[in-house]
């Protein structure tokens, strides 16, 4: 039987691609996503259906959040902030797997990015 080894994808809407694509380039680090194939490195990815009636995405027309993993999540929050970035963090978000933060893209989009803890690696 045939599975599936990891994500090939994400695609979503964008009002102004071009522009959405620069803002992850550098803000995240995301490579050109609109013209590339992004590397990533390997690692844990969690893929987790939440309820219909979830508040954790923020809005509630919102159908997706995006987690990115990230080394130095204090550092890379610094800098968010310093772009003025707008980084919310609550301690119940931190727990056994990891640290989190949250941001939003200029669309709006949710953003949460996540430092696995050495036993999440």
């Amino acid at each position: 039987m045939g599975k599936v080894t990891g994500i090939g994808g994400f695609f979503f809407r964008s009002r102004d691609p071009a522009a959405l694509a620069a803002w992850y380039e550098t803000h995240l680090g995301v490579d050109d996503i609109s013209h590339t194939v992004w590397r990533q490195q390997a690692g844990p990815t969690v893929l987790a259906p939440f309820a219909q009636d979830t508040d954790y995405f923020g809005r509630a027309e919102q159908q997706w959040l995006m987690n990115f993993r990230v080394e130095d999540l204090d550092a890379m929050m610094a800098d968010l902030k310093a772009s003025g970035i707008s980084v919310e963090t609550r301690a119940e978000w931190d727990s056994e797997v990891g640290r989190f933060c949250r941001i939003h893209d200029p669309e709006g989009n949710p953003i949460e990015l996540w430092e696995p803890s050495a036993e999440s690696r």
